[in-house]
């Protein structure tokens, strides 16, 4: 008896850790995590290029509510949707959600990229980021980004008479980039770059199966030569720094290699450095050329809106003596109605269309269990379209963002939120601003093809979006 007793005793913790654990997988989001490794992802990709996305992520939700069990590529992923969800992501301590992008993101831009660090690193690094990156750092560079703008102007618009928007502002953001972060001119150099870039981006978002031919292999290819030709880059600024006390200010490498704490150690190491240069890069070259390209041909459907664009610009134009002078950052300032168009262009066509977290222990959220380990997956667009949120959001009114504190926050999320918010927004903003004051004041343009974009996972026009264009007069 007493040893059936003992028996007992001792079952007793394991019987309640399975009933536990039963309990866990019943309150499990409702759901099928499909096919292992492949799960959801085919599904959702064809969703994107088809640009059915958001009706495929609604369409889940009608099936199973705002909070929902898939998986994506390759790992469970939990889908939430709402103001409060957004709210968790953005504003969650990293004792409850850690930063975690898909595995192939991981795998081309690395672990060590702010997408993937969490708790002291991760505001280590944003930190150093954000002191090149923040509004008054960037005030210095508005004359480098507005001599980049005209000279690409001069190159590939003038004298045209048909360009392709989508290429031409990939470039011309690149070239921004390469100038304003890296310090590297035009020449051979910046064209490798281009190359290894294009390729790159075309993986970020994959099925993480390496194996020849696919778009992730390619990408880790040109990832590892990206980075190559970064730690050169890295290496020349450092003996440039020593031997001539090269300036901080130059380009983010010479900051970031320049930041020292109390102990005179370096603040970011060199696999950061070159790391974050590189999610750096991928974030500022897409979303400020989908920004510009949708802002164009928003303004060509909408010819009253395009009026009070050029009204705007027109008026600072007159402010510069002889016409040749730079923008300046108090000019950026009075652009108020053209940043609302970009605004109301970013809430209808989010340049990143969702993210990825990882829960860093078993979470309780919505009255379901998420598991340690899992993804959780949020959309940006969802909250953007809501008729409860933003009325008639199908209806292009720039006059939406006149009031900024109107809007609850969690709900306009283009660029995230709360201590999470991109730390290139800024950069974003003086790119757009300056493209858009030239663009509208030297140019007249219409559109010469289709309207249709597909998500790859960016929106981009299936044909680059083509325009017809003339010189305005007077310009």
């Amino acid at each position: 008896m007493s040893v059936f007793l003992v028996s007992f005793l001792l079952l007793i913790p394991i019987l309640l850790l399975l009933r536990t654990r039963s309990k866990s997988s019943e309150r499990v989001p409702p759901g099928s995590l499909g096919i292992p490794i492949i799960g959801q992802s085919l599904g959702l990709l064809r969703a994107m290029r088809a640009n059915t996305a958001e009706n495929w992520v609604e369409e889940r939700i009608k099936k199973y509510g705002p909070v929902s069990k898939l998986s994506l590529f390759g790992k469970p992923t939990v889908l939430i949707y709402g103001q409060a969800a957004n709210k968790f992501m953005f504003s969650s301590g990293g004792d409850t959600i850690v930063n975690q992008q898909t595995q192939s993101i991981k795998m081309i831009l690395g672990d060590r990229s702010l997408l993937e660090l969490s708790g002291v690193d991760h505001s280590r690094v944003r930190g150093a980021l954000v002191s090149f990156l923040k509004p008054d750092s960037l005030k210095r560079y508005v004359e480098k980004m507005d001599v980049e703008v005209r000279r690409h102007l001069e190159i590939y618009w003038q004298g045209k008479q048909q360009v392709k928007v989508l290429p031409l502002m990939k470039k011309l953001t690149f070239n921004i980039i390469c100038s304003l972060l890296f310090g590297i001119e035009r020449g051979k150099q910046r064209d490798q770059f281009l190359t290894s870039f294009k390729a790159l981006n075309e993986g970020m978002w994959s099925v993480p199966v390496n194996v020849p031919f696919t778009r992730y292999n390619s990408s880790l290819r040109e990832s590892a030569r990206i980075q190559n030709m970064l730690k050169d880059i890295v290496h020349m600024k450092k003996i440039e720094q020593e031997k001539n006390g090269a300036s901080a200010h130059q380009d983010l490498i010479s900051c970031l290699l320049g930041m020292y704490d109390e102990d005179g150690k370096q603040v970011i190491t060199e696999k950061e450095i070159i790391q974050n240069c590189m999610l750096v890069m991928v974030a500022g070259h897409d979303t400020s050329s989908i920004l510009i390209t949708f802002i164009v041909r928003l303004l060509a459907n909408e010819p009253d809106i395009c009026a009070a664009v050029l009204q705007e610009q027109e008026e600072i134009a007159k402010g510069k003596p002889s016409g040749g002078e730079p923008l300046t950052w108090e000019d950026l300032s009075k652009m108020k109605y053209t940043w609302r168009v970009a605004q109301e262009t970013l809430r209808m066509v989010p340049p990143v269309f969702g993210g990825f977290r990882k829960a860093a222990t078993d979470i309780e959220y919505g009255g379901y269990f998420i598991p340690k380990g899992w993804q959780i997956f949020w959309v940006t667009a969802l909250t953007h379209m809501d008729n409860s949120i933003f009325p008639e959001p199908s209806k292009f009114d720039p006059s939406r963002f006149e009031n900024q504190a109107s809007i609850p926050p969690y709900n306009f999320i283009p660029f995230g939120g709360g201590a999470r918010i991109c730390p290139g927004y800024e950069l974003s903003r003086i790119e757009t601003l300056v493209t858009i004051h030239y663009l509208v004041t030297r140019f007249s343009w219409k559109l010469s093809s289709d309207n249709f974009f597909k998500r790859d996972p960016m929106p981009v026009p299936t044909q680059g979006l083509p325009i017809e264009i003339w010189p305005r007069k007077n310009s």
